[in-house]
């Protein structure tokens, strides 16, 4: 389940939402999340000058039994790619999953 919550506008909308649901979509196959975790994928403004477009990605990681975990991409949310989730998810991982894996 990914939930979406709101971000530094007032909501995820548009071209948001679809880079949210992407984005939670591919931390679930990355960490090869059960079907009972839940992932939220939020924009927050970021005034740290490292960080892309003037926002930070966050993603939590809600495993059942686990306390929940975050992970931060310093990119706009419609900025952030797949090749950036392996090393802010690298804390996380429990067994790398598939697509993103390097062989």
């Amino acid at each position: 389940m990914a939930r979406f919550f709101f971000t530094r506008r007032g909501g995820i909308e548009g071209e948001g939402r679809d880079a949210a649901r992407r984005i939670a979509e591919l931390t679930r196959v990355y960490l090869s999340l059960p079907e009972a975790a839940t992932v939220s994928v939020t924009e927050l403004a970021c005034g740290d000058p490292g960080c892309v477009g003037g926002a930070e990605t966050v993603i939590l990681v809600m495993r059942p039994g686990r306390r929940t975990e975050a992970a931060k991409i310093l990119k706009a949310l419609s900025q952030v790619e797949a090749v950036d989730l392996p090393a802010a998810l690298a804390g996380l991982v429990e067994e790398p999953g598939g697509l993103l894996r390097k062989e």
